[in-house]
């Protein structure tokens, strides 16, 4: 049986209005684009969401990861996105968008892309994340909780096929170089790592007894690529559910703790990880707080059953109802820290253009 591919590929076009939302011309547009791509044979499926102002492309073919063909599908749509938006005059029109020319992969370029390829189970749930005002660090707690924490995921103690537990892959986004952690054997180590969720990134899970890839993020930092703060990273998050990996409701169980991510205002604060249903992806207040939506689909031959709005449902209310008072606590610390990030990951958003504008007045002690 040939391999599927499900790819996710996403970035901002411009928002509307500022950075809370996405227009629906560009929505339009991207559908079309889409459309267009299904009926040439270029993808099999596609789906067209947004979170916040950012454009996610979710589409099946059997091209395999990191393919030229889809990757410039991918990179065509939001350029096309981008002059639409120039023409609205919507906010950080082409934030994501950090070259002038398609190179055959849209890693590097700006765009955050999460893929994997597999082969279609007699039942294939499946679930993405999106999320907006956050980096790809805000995965971390939750695939910790979903593939290692029985606490959360009882089929880790009760299913035999889960039993054996799963791979983890870390990226060490500044030396950018990874390492596989083996779980549960090496839980305290990888949690030294995972811990400090703004360099280390969970990229992939793998099941351990056989290899089957299981979950997979994006890992794309807009400020390493481009140098300077130019918008957050608004992470993307494929995970398999059921038969060997867990269940639907034990994934999503991974966010009813709504833990705090980097990101909100500017990219500079830290805020409560909001779950909610499409219509609630709209981020205003303090540009946040931070948001994820979840899609769920069953996978028949390559196509799309969806998507299911995971979150639209009442058994979150009381975490969302926590989120609004973690808010409150955060933001009456103002700029203080911890509403503000540390000082180090302050040097990745537009504060080292203040701090120039005072060099040559701090004076050394005699």
């Amino acid at each position: 049986m040939d391999k599927l591919t499900l790819s996710v590929i996403k970035a901002d076009v411009g928002g509307w209005v500022g950075h809370s939302s996405s227009h629906p011309d560009i929505l339009n547009l991207a559908k079309n684009c889409m459309d267009q791509a299904k009926s040439s044979g270029l993808i099999i499926d596609h789906c067209v969401l947004n979170c916040g102002d950012d454009l996610e492309l979710i589409m099946t073919h059997k091209k395999g990861e990191n393919n030229a063909d889809i990757h410039g599908l991918a990179w065509d749509t939001f350029v096309s996105g981008t002059e639409l938006a120039k023409k609205l005059k919507l906010y950080g029109a082409g934030q994501d968008i950090l070259s002038d020319t398609f190179s055959g992969n849209v890693k590097g370029m700006g765009p955050g892309v999460a893929e994997m390829e597999f082969e279609e189970r007699k039942s294939e749930p499946i679930i993405v994340f999106m999320a907006d005002k956050t980096s790809p660090g805000a995965w971390n707690f939750a695939t910790y909780k979903m593939f290692a924490d029985p606490f959360n995921t009882a089929g880790l103690v009760i299913d035999p096929s889960m039993h054996d537990g799963f791979k983890f892959e870390v990226l060490d986004v500044i030396k950018q170089e990874s390492i596989i952690f083996n779980i549960p054997e090496e839980i305290y180590d990888i949690l030294v790592f995972i811990g400090a969720r703004e360099r280390y990134i969970t990229r992939r899970v793998w099941r351990k007894s056989d290899n089957e890839i299981a979950a997979v993020a994006s890992t794309q930092k807009l400020a390493l690529i481009a140098g300077k703060y130019v918008g957050k990273d608004d992470p993307v998050l494929i995970v398999r559910a059921q038969s060997g990996f867990p269940a639907v409701g034990e994934i999503l169980e991974g966010f009813s703790f709504p833990y705090l991510v980097a990101g909100w205002m500017r990219g500079s604060h830290q805020g409560p990880f909001m779950p909610v249903s499409f219509k609630d992806a709209n981020p205003t207040r303090f540009d946040g707080p931070p948001r994820v939506i979840a899609a769920g689909f069953q996978i028949c031959e390559g196509n799309f059953i969806g998507p299911r709005d995971m979150f639209d449902d009442p058994s979150f209310d009381f975490t969302r109802k926590t989120v609004g008072e973690v808010t409150d606590y955060m933001r009456r610390h103002g700029p203080f820290e911890p509403n503000r990030l540390p000082l180090k990951d302050m040097e990745y958003t537009t504060l080292p253009d203040v701090k120039k504008k005072l060099e040559g007045r701090f004076k050394k002690e005699k």
